[in-house]
């Protein structure tokens, strides 16, 4: 008869060993990657032009493409829009400052810029992947298809505009006020004994 009351864990396969070994390397490295934004972006322009010099030598896979671009244009939904929208805080009440004599209120993205960073990347390689299999390859005469992701693409965006400009966030950093805090002023006793 069993006995139920004992612990004992069953031996771990290989796989399994290399496998949780693997993803603990991996998390490492990419925490790591954290905080060296440019060289992540750069890794992955790096990978979107792989895949395209793959799509153009290939002549096909259009249908992947516009998978995959439709995809990133969904992550720039999220990477461009408050994390909550203000539409429905209205209705709430608001909380965030639609006035200039309010108070100030950091812009909190939906999706954040490391794992957007993450999504692209992801993606720009899944779908490199998937240009090595031949089902993929789906015959479409591509420019319809890009005229119509270009059409989604402009809609999208003037959508985030008016949205934007409607209830005044600014989802970059560029060109906004940075504040520092005071600076020390100088006391009569230290101007005093500069000028000796």
């Amino acid at each position: 008869m069993e006995d139920v009351g004992t612990d004992t864990a069953a031996p771990e396969s290989p796989l399994a060993k290399w496998r949780n070994e693997f993803s603990r390397k991996f998390q490492f490295y990419l925490d790591r990657s954290g905080p060296h934004m440019a060289r992540r972006w750069l890794v992955t322009l790096a990978a979107a032009a792989i895949y395209i010099l793959r799509v153009y030598y290939a002549q096909g896979f259009y249908v992947i493409s516009y998978g995959l671009s439709i995809y990133i244009l969904n992550l720039l939904i999220g990477f461009m829009s408050p994390k909550v929208d203000p539409e429905l805080e209205m209705l709430d009440g608001p909380s965030s400052p639609t006035r200039d004599s309010e108070e100030f209120r950091p812009f909190v993205r939906r999706l954040p810029e490391f794992l957007f960073w993450y999504a692209i990347t992801k993606a720009c390689c899944v779908a490199f992947l998937l240009t090595f299999f031949s089902m993929f390859d789906v015959p479409v005469f591509w420019p319809i298809l890009f005229f119509y992701w270009f059409f989604l693409f402009f809609l999208t965006m003037k959508r985030l505009i008016t949205h934007m400009i409607k209830y005044r966030y600014l989802p970059f950093s560029w060109g906004k006020q940075r504040y520092t805090g005071k600076r020390p002023a100088q006391t009569q006793s230290t101007r005093g004994l500069s000028k000796d």
